[in-house]
This record gives C-alpha cells, structure tokens and sequence, in this order.
C-alpha cells in the first residue's frame, strides 16, 4: 500500500487529505487548503459574467484565462490579477510536493460586523473569489455558496481514514530532522506528534503551552479521525440526501434537484444501480490496468535483467579487450627483441670488418716501415759496389710495397651509418585505425505470425530482426522441411524479410525457419513456424502455358479452342501428394468432337490430342463412348458420352497411385491409369467445337472410399 500514499496526500499541503473536497476537474483538495489558495478578482469581473446561465453540466465555468492572465509565473500557474490595486499580490509559498500556494488576501480594512465567522464557523468567503486547480491549472469562479458548493470526497476521506489506521503502529516525531523516533505524545492542540527530547525542546510544559493537552499517540490518532461518516447530503439543498443520479450531469442528485433545479429535464437513475454499474466499470477498467501493470513489472524486470547483462558483459569485454591489447604488445615486443638482434648482429658484423681492416693495415705499415728505415740505412753506406749489388733489390722492393697500397688498402672496408630503416609507418597507421568492427553473427530473426499465412498451396513468411538488435545483417536463409517430416532445405536466400514459396503440396504440414548471415557467419534459427497448406485445391487454367490457339474467359475456368485442331491447355497448379478430385461441365458440344480429359507433365505437347504422347494421361470421349489413352496407346473402350451439360469428373489418388474418370457423377470404366508417382498438372485438350468450365475445390466423392482395388479393377 505504499506506493498509494501519494494518492491520498493534498497536492497543496502535502500531508494527508483533511475533509477532501471535489473540485470541477475531478481533482481533490483540502477543505482548508482551498481556502489558503483562493484568489480575489477586481469587482469589474462579476462571477455572473463568467458563469454560465444554468444550462452547462457544472455549477462552476473556468475562467477564460486569456482575459483574466491570473498566471504571475509561467512556471507556476499561480497568481492574483495583475490589475486588482486594492488586494496587492503577495508571495507565494511552496507546499512539501513543490505546488505554489498563495496565502489568503489580508484584508485592508476591517470586514463588516455581518462578516466576522461566528465560532465553530467557516470565516466568510472574500466576494469575486477565484479558486484554481492546484494540478491542471483551471480556474473557476465561485458563487455565493463559496466553497461549500463543492461535494465533499467521502470515499477518500474513509480510504485516508483506513490507511491511516493500517500506519498506525509507525508513528515518528514530526519534528525530529534526521532518523526521527518513535512519537511517545500528542498534543490535541499543535495537532503534532512529539518525542520525549523534541517535547522537552519544543514544547516544554510552561507558559501558554502549560494548557495544551498531550495525549498518548493512539489516541491521538483516534482524535484526528473525523467522526462517523454521515450520510451524503446535496450541495443545493443541505437537507435533502443524495438519491438519485443525472447521467447528463454525471454527479449524485436529491429528489428537490428533479422537482426544483435544473436536472429536472434530464435523465436520472437510481444512486444504487448507477453505483454498481460504475463499480463494475471501473473494476473492469482496473483489470486492463492491472494487465498493463503486470507487463511493467515484467519490463522492469527484463530491464534490470539486461542491466546485469550489461554490467557482465562490459567486465568480459574489457577483460577481452585488455588481453587483445596485451597480445599485440607482446606481438610488438618480440618483434622488437628481433629487430634489435638484427641491429646487434649488423654492429658486431661492422666492427669485425672495421677491426680485421685496422689489424691488416696495421701489420702492413709495420712491415713498410721496417722497410723504409733500412733502405735508409743501406743509403748512408759508402760501399758503391756492395751497394748496386742490392740497390735493384731494394728499389723493386719499394715500388712492390708502395703498389701494395694502392689497391685500395687505404680505402674503408665499412662505413659507419647503420644502412637499417625502420619501417613503422604502416603500423602506427594500423594502431590508429585500430577500432571495434562487427564481431558477432546476427541474433535469431523473429517471425512475424501476423504476416504469415498459406493460400492454396502456397505459403507466405515474414520476420524481422530483434528489436534491440544492433548487429549489422547481411542477408537472410529461409528453410522449409518437405512437410512430410523430412529434413530441411534452402528455399530463398536473399536480404529481402519477406517470401512467397508456391508449388507445396496440397493437404500438408510444412516447417519452416529462418536465420540471418553477416561476415562474421551464420546466426541462430528463429522459432520453429508449423504451416498448413489448403486441404483442397482451387486452380484455375493457366494461360501462360496454354496454345495460343486456346481461349480463356470467367477468369481463366471457361475455355474453348479458335482452331478445329485439338490444342491442350493446363491447370496453373501441380500435384504430387494427396487425394484430389475436379469436375469440368460442357457448355457446347457441336458436331460430336471428342475432347481428352486427364492429367499432364509440365513439358506435355501441347499440338496434338492429350495423350498422344508419353507426357499425358487421359480420357478422350465422344457422344457414345470413350477410350484411355496414353503414349498413343488406346485401351478399355467403354459405352457412353457425353453432351451438352455433362459432367467430367477426376480423381486423382496419389496415396493409391490412381487416376479415375467419371461422367455424370458415375465411374466411367475401370481405374483408368496406376503406378502414377511425381508432379502432374490437371489438363485437357479441345477444339472450336468444344467449351468447358472447370471447377475446383469439390470433395471426395461420396462412392470413393481410399483401398485397395479390386481384380476386376474396380475401387471399393
């Protein structure tokens, strides 16, 4: 009952309503509050003025508040007339749920003697006073009955009055500013409970408190209560209860309304019928409501549901998004220890050839050395001919070792510039493109039950993608079974949400499903959808297949022939399962022609006679016998033809494997054809001289029960 409470309190005072009273708009307010918002309006605005002459359906018109502008705050609604010197506006307060209120006008003069309120009296209601709707923001001018014209909400004063007393075991201090405690006292007078500390802090038992009455705070609530509810008596005429009902009016009337005031004319009801007829509306109103309420509940528990989910599913993705990142940094961290062995291996390569080059050069100019100082020596000496004994020697020793450093020994073998560039524009350009793509596959379509239906044989879906679903589709596979139990096939694949399949078998129960696909795969199977197709067939003659030389009309079930050749013309439906019977009736039979009815493949010629070929099966008949045929092949003549007005009839039994003809609603001959398996369209072949109506969608014939035929090729 908490969530009621909010219902049962003023939107003026906040607190729990106090002698309720209904205003026009339907809307409550305290007694006493009312009081405390009414508005004076300048004498020029006369209450006769903006109420109506009695025939409106309240007592109370609103104001027309373009030409009062009673609103001094657009936030607000509220405010005294701008133009009224003699009752100044004053500031407005706010109630506890936020409503302004306005305190009553102080008077600038003393009122007249007549009047000062009496004790135990209302204080008289100002003249011209406007009182407005505190929750729509109507106004309305009072007339000479004040507020006392306004019934009094007797149901929510006996609902505040239980829900008080079901509360009653919870009384706090109203004063107490934080965790307020449990009340121990109730003064009568302040009309306020009271703990022991704030009592002594706030109403202590001296001074003109002294004489206040504290009383425990069950009895105190006792004393709050109003007195026992009295029977509800009529606003124009005090002394008369409340009787009757005006359906006009839509409110409770006395018997002296009817005979006196202006509901005399109207239509009025018992109280006690009208009082269970709305009762009943509004217990019927209420379980609509309460269905609504029980869908919030659920939706707020699915809400709550996801949020869970969510919280769940950010934990895992960050955790998954961190492990993403942590591996590509591992990725860059081994690729970088590989680099920098390269780097390390290319420095040690560098100083090798550097060093092997340094130790080379550095014996080599030893050597050159070593021979420069003793050619200098073998100069100084002062023996000619000891020294052109080894002068050739020397001199060819020197050219040798001097062209020794020429080819290129005193050129660098290495260079010290790294000739290694890093590469790592490509990545950086990676690691900012580095982004969230589409990772999921598509959620499970649904299926949209009040677009699917069958028509014949054929069957229509459609679906849509959940709701809140957010993943990108591609395209979508629909699966239909073989309606006989077997397993499912592919039978469109495509972007497109809706599909028609044609060519089921008749008399069949089909399953069907779809999923969608993106990139990132295949998604889930939508719900199982469990189809019928139509039980009989209805078809029609299709034009598209016939010869041209055919002619259709009574939208394509009459045909007829413009060429004295026999021309075929097929059904537009196929049939490979089930029971299924036709009927064509002639409706010209001229110079006793002989037209073949039968059934036909989907390539039958379509030139010659059904039958003729090895693509039909069929029963030619004149006006005295007829003979089946098939692949030219001419078998159980049998007597009797046909007429104007006779019937051909056809059944074809594919649980049998059969095919039979009758005239006139009787077997003609034997079971015309067997071993019948695969599709076959319902045909017929005629000329100029012959026209037919077809009809469809007929039952079984009464004399064919489904068995076994017996030897003399009957069916029983």
């Amino acid at each position: 009952m908490d969530e009621m409470e909010e219902e049962l309190k003023c939107p003026v005072c906040g607190s729990f309503y106090r002698e309720p009273i209904i205003l026009p708009c339907s809307h409550n307010i305290c007694l006493a509050c009312a009081r405390n918002i009414l508005v004076q309006t300048p004498d020029t605005e006369s209450p006769q003025s903006s109420r109506a002459s009695g025939s409106g359906v309240s007592d109370y018109d609103y104001l027309d508040l373009d030409k009062m502008s009673l609103y001094s705050e657009a936030d607000s609604g509220y405010g005294s007339y701008g133009g009224f010197v003699s009752a100044p506006t004053t500031p407005c307060q706010k109630s506890p749920n936020g409503v302004r209120v306005f305190p009553p006008t102080v008077p600038q003069q003393p009122p007249p003697q007549h009047l000062i309120p009496q004790p135990g009296s209302l204080p008289p209601i100002p003249r011209n006073s406007c009182i407005t709707c505190p929750q729509c923001h109507r106004s309305l001018i009072l007339d000479d009955r004040g507020l006392r014209g306004f019934p009094k909400n007797r149901v929510l004063e006996g609902v505040v009055d239980r829900y008080q007393q079901s509360k009653a075991a919870a009384l706090k201090c109203q004063l107490c500013e934080k965790s307020p405690k449990e009340a121990t006292v109730m003064c009568e007078q302040c009309d306020v409970f009271y703990c022991d500390p704030c009592r002594l802090r706030c109403h202590p038992p001296r001074g003109p408190l002294a004489k206040h009455r504290l009383v425990p705070p069950a009895q105190g609530r006792i004393s709050r209560r109003t007195s026992p509810r009295k029977i509800s008596t009529c606003t124009e005429h005090e002394l008369e209860n409340l009787s009757m009902y005006c359906v006009q009016c839509k409110s409770p009337v006395c018997y002296q309304c009817l005979e006196e005031g202006k509901h005399g004319t109207h239509e009025v009801k018992a109280l006690g019928a009208m009082w269970k007829l709305h009762k009943g509306q509004l217990s019927q109103a209420l379980n609509g409501l309460s269905d609504r309420a029980t869908e919030a509940k659920e939706f707020l528990l699915q809400l709550r549901n996801t949020v869970q989910h969510i919280q769940e599913n950010g934990v895992e993705f960050e955790a998954c998004l961190v492990a993403q990142c942590d591996a590509l940094i591992d990725a860059l961290n081994r690729r970088k220890a590989q680099l920098l062995a390269r780097v390390n291996k290319e420095h040690e390569h560098k100083l090798k050839v550097v060093r092997d080059q340094i130790s080379h050069c550095t014996v080599k100019l030893r050597q050159t050395t070593g021979l420069m100082e003793y050619c200098l020596e073998v100069i100084k000496e002062n023996d000619p001919s000891g020294f052109l004994q080894i002068s050739d020697a020397l001199i060819r020793r020197v050219h040798m070792t001097e062209g020794q450093w020429g080819m290129g020994t005193l050129t660098p073998r290495m260079t010290s510039d790294f000739d290694l560039t890093l590469d790592s524009g490509p990545l950086l350009q990676t690691i900012h493109q580095l982004d969230f793509v589409q990772m999921k596959v598509p959620a499970a379509p649904m299926l949209q039950l009040e677009e699917c239906c069958t028509q014949n044989n054929s069957a229509t879906l459609s679906w849509k993608q959940p709701p809140l679903s957010t993943i990108a589709v591609e395209g979508y596979i629909l699966e239909l079974d073989d309606g006989n139990g077997g397993p499912f096939r592919e039978v469109y694949v495509g972007s497109e949400t809706i599909c028609t399949v044609d060519g089921l078998h008749f008399n069949s129960t089909y399953k069907s499903r779809v999923k969608a696909f993106n990139a990132s795969g295949v998604g889930q199977y939508s719900k199982t959808l469990i189809m019928q197709t139509s039980e009989i067939a209805w078809f029609t003659f299709d034009p598209a297949s016939a010869h041209p030389d055919i002619i259709l009309s009574n939208d394509n079930l009459t045909v007829t022939c413009n060429s004295y050749d026999d021309r075929v013309v097929m059904g537009n439906s196929s049939f490979s399962r089930g029971i299924h019977y036709w009927e064509m009736t002639i409706d010209r039979y001229d110079n006793h022609p002989d037209p073949a009815f039968g059934v036909a493949r989907g390539d039958v010629l379509k030139d010659v006679m059904l039958g003729k070929d090895d693509k039909a099966w069929a029963m030619y008949v004149d006006n005295n016998r007829s003979w089946f045929m098939h692949n030219n092949s001419h078998t159980n003549r049998t007597d009797g033809g046909i007429s104007k007005g006779s019937t051909i009839g056809v059944l074809l039994d594919f649980s049998r494997g059969i095919l039979i003809f009758l005239i006139n609603d009787e077997q003609q001959g034997p079971v015309a054809f067997e071993s019948l398996e695969g599709a076959y369209y319902p045909a017929i072949s005629i000329n100029r001289n012959v026209q037919v109506t077809l009809h469809t969608g007929l039952p079984i014939p009464d004399f064919y029960t489904p068995g076994e035929a017996d030897p003399t090729g009957s069916v029983c």
